[in-house]
């Protein structure tokens, strides 16, 4: 039963990043209409979200938390850089995209060496 709440929770989160990221204006219209409508922060949005639905799906198929930890750190970091890439011309600092690529790198550097640290 547990893991079917898990599963439910990962497809909720799964949905609502890919939506939030990859359609922000339909999210905002039918889904979170708070105004003003802001690009960016449906992005980012989107981004954290599919980083929560990594952490779920990995529990489901991993008992080592800090693997889990590491995937859903590396996910939700390479979108939110991957956010301020495409949207660095709406504002944040011009470093913003490359410090957050870097991240990103050290997070997907730290899940792969966990990974295969337990092959």
């Amino acid at each position: 039963m547990t893991k079917a709440i898990v599963a439910v929770g990962a497809l909720a989160f799964l949905t609502g990043g890919i939506w939030a990221f990859g359609w922000p204006r339909s999210f905002y219209e039918i889904v979170a209409t708070f105004p003003p409508f802001n690009l960016h922060l449906f992005h980012d949005a989107g981004a954290f979200q599919l980083g929560i639905a990594a952490a779920l799906i990995g529990a489901l198929f991993w008992q080592d938390a800090l693997f889990v930890g590491l995937l859903a750190g590396a996910v939700g970091t390479v979108v939110h850089a991957v956010s301020h890439i495409i949207d660095r011309n709406l504002g944040g600092n011009a470093s913003d995209p490359w410090t957050l690529s870097l991240l990103a790198l050290v997070m997907v550097t730290g899940t792969v060496l966990r990974l295969r640290s337990k092959v």
